[in-house]
């Protein structure tokens, strides 16, 4: 069992930053691939952002390529999402989500990949 519990978001002007924590329980974090996904007012929950269990496998869903950088650090049970020049399109309630991997450089995109959610954190971006 993961417990996932997401922090950070907040309310921030188009082009500015956020960075967005996601704390994870269990002592085999660094077994489990990890993502960040997004859901904004009346849409479908989106991918946003995997990381594989070593850290070395990324991917990115192209609306954030090159502005979001998604990273974690073991020791800590933590996985990161960095959110630089956001957009008003931005805007959604940020989740983490978690999955077990045999393979440490695997990482998942489709939301059902994941076994374990945290609440979310609302992400707000004014124009």
């Amino acid at each position: 069992q993961v417990q996932l519990v997401e922090s950070g978001g907040g309310l921030v002007q188009a082009g500015g930053s956020l960075r967005l924590s996601c704390a994870a329980s269990g002592r085999t974090f660094s077994r489990y691939a990890m993502g960040w996904f997004r859901q904004a007012p009346g849409k479908e929950r989106e991918f946003v952002a995997a990381i594989s269990w070593s850290g070395g496998n990324t991917y990115y869903a192209d609306s954030v390529k090159g502005r979001f950088t998604i990273s974690r650090d073991n020791a800590k049970n933590t996985v990161y999402l960095q959110m630089n020049s956001l957009k008003p399109e931005d805007t959604a309630v940020y989740y983490c989500a978690a999955t077990r991997t045999l393979g440490s450089g695997t990482y998942y995109v489709p939301s059902f990949e994941y076994d374990y959610w945290g609440p979310g954190t609302q992400v707000t971006v004014s124009s």
